[in-house]
């Protein structure tokens, strides 16, 4: 009895919170009659009567006023309750956490029924915690979920708590298909396409120029090789490299896209092939630009902020970078641009994203899909636009050049459109998150100049493909 008892209970809740939800959305307009008791009763599997009793206290609560023959109809919202509120979290370095204010904003003016809370999380374990968060029944509804998170989730086995709730008003067509790529495992997605960016390269025109090379395009390694040599000085006696032609990151976010240029691959039926010689090619011409040619700095952490550091100094000409980290560069003297990045033996870039994720274990399911409408709309994607460098999702938004900005975007802003058709998400390279950051701290030798590119391959590639028994991958 207790069981049936707890059953009703559920359903009843449900029925309450979603015509709550539905009515201070907008979904339910003011003067709208609400199904007929009758249609509530077989879709919530409730007598007429528990529907009353329910339908009762939206009247008290002034949602709704019974019309006698006619039915329920929603009244004007009553403005002096308290507002529904919304957790919607994002990690707390995040460039886009003012663009965000506004949004909310901009959309609990559009619905005063509704509140949003932005929770700030460290990025560092950010998934955990909205896992546990969740898990204690205090987790956001809608969250912030890059490629990374969406492999972390995906590792954890936990994306039953991901809806996947995609808006109607976004596909492929009227965004990208290669960014819902990103957010889809198995063919289910599990949130909404947001913001994106390819991996490019970010040069400092003035030092180009000042090296004759102003209008210089930049076709494959050896072209990337010349000019960085060309742009670095090492004026002084004592042999300091005064500027540097060139900067990359050891991250897993921005070397791999030698290997993907070379026609490298890590995996193969389930096994790491990182010896191939395609890869070692790639690694070797990576550790050449530091420690061979020294036209890059050598460092061996996977941080992506030392190189747009030095770019703003104005100490390197290039750097590998994204969209997403040119809004450090907003409103800078500095004259910047961008290019894609070389070829080798095939055109190849890494592609990151952004998405919005509404969890399963929300108590406002349809208030949470309307912020996420919103969120991906043409009003708060314009605002993406207009006060940032990351690319929005919606294609007729992202492509609208009258949102560019002097002051806030490259001259070549557009640049994404010419390397998308071969930018690839990193999971296709067959790697789980933590075989990601197994294969990350393994190269740190390689980078520390500790280790040839061959032999650093051979053992890693060993260590991957012993049994779990005798070496587990996390």
């Amino acid at each position: 009895m207790l069981r049936r008892r707890n059953n009703f209970q559920e359903r009843y809740d449900r029925f309450l919170r979603e015509l709550r939800d539905e009515i201070v959305s907008g979904e339910l307009a003011p003067g709208e009659y609400i199904l007929p008791e009758g249609t509530l009763s077989e879709k919530y599997e409730m007598s007429r009567m528990s529907i009353r009793k329910a339908l009762a206290e939206l009247v008290q609560d002034g949602l709704i006023e019974k019309i006698p023959g006619k039915g329920n109809r929603v009244t004007k919202p009553a403005y002096e309750q308290s507002p529904i509120q919304l957790k919607l979290a994002w990690f707390s370095n995040s460039y886009e956490i003012e663009i965000v204010r506004r949004i909310i904003a901009a959309f609990e003016e559009r619905h005063p029924m509704i509140k949003v809370e932005l929770m700030l999380l460290p990025e560092d374990e950010y998934t955990d915690s909205i896992i546990r968060l969740t898990e204690q029944g205090a987790g956001p509804d809608v969250f912030m979920i890059s490629d990374q998170h969406v492999r972390e989730w995906m590792d954890v086995g936990k994306t039953d708590y991901l809806t996947g709730y995609v808006p109607e008003h976004l596909d492929p067509q009227t965004s990208y298909p290669q960014i819902f790529e990103i957010f889809s495992d198995g063919g289910r997605m599990l949130a909404a396409p947001f913001i994106f960016s390819p991996v490019v390269i970010c040069y400092n025109r003035s030092i180009f120029r000042e090296n004759g090379m102003e209008d210089a395009q930049i076709k494959d390694w050896n072209d990337l090789l010349e000019i960085a040599r060309k742009c670095t000085r090492s004026a002084r006696k004592d042999g300091m490299v005064e500027e540097y032609g060139f900067c990359f990151s050891s991250s897993m976010n921005r070397w791999p896209v030698f290997l993907l240029q070379n026609g490298g691959e890590l995996m193969e039926q389930g096994r790491s092939v990182l010896s191939k010689p395609e890869n070692i090619e790639a690694l070797s011409f990576c550790t050449s630009l530091m420690y061979e040619h020294r036209v890059s700095p050598i460092y061996s952490h996977g941080s992506s902020h030392l190189a747009e550091s030095l770019f703003k100094k104005e100490k390197v000409a290039m750097i590998m970078t994204t969209y997403y980290f040119m809004n450090e560069f907003r409103n800078l003297s500095i004259e910047w641009d961008v290019l894609p990045l070389p070829k080798q033996r095939e055109e190849a870039t890494l592609l990151l994203g952004g998405g919005l994720a509404v969890s399963s274990q929300s108590e406002h399911t349809k208030l949470s899909q309307k912020l996420v409408d919103y969120m991906t709309g043409l009003e708060a994607q314009t605002m993406i636009k207009q006060y940032g460098c990351t690319v929005p999702v919606l294609r007729s938004v992202a492509e609208d050049d009258k949102l560019l900005d002097p002051a806030i975007h490259p001259r070549h802003y557009n640049r994404y459109l010419d390397v998308l058709p071969y930018a690839r998400p990193l999971k296709s390279l067959g790697l789980g998150q933590s075989q990601i950051r197994l294969l990350f701290d393994e190269l740190n030798l390689l980078w520390a100049g500790m280790e040839k590119p061959a032999e650093a391959c051979s053992r890693i590639e060993s260590k991957f493909n012993r049994r779990p028994k005798e070496q587990p991958l996390v």
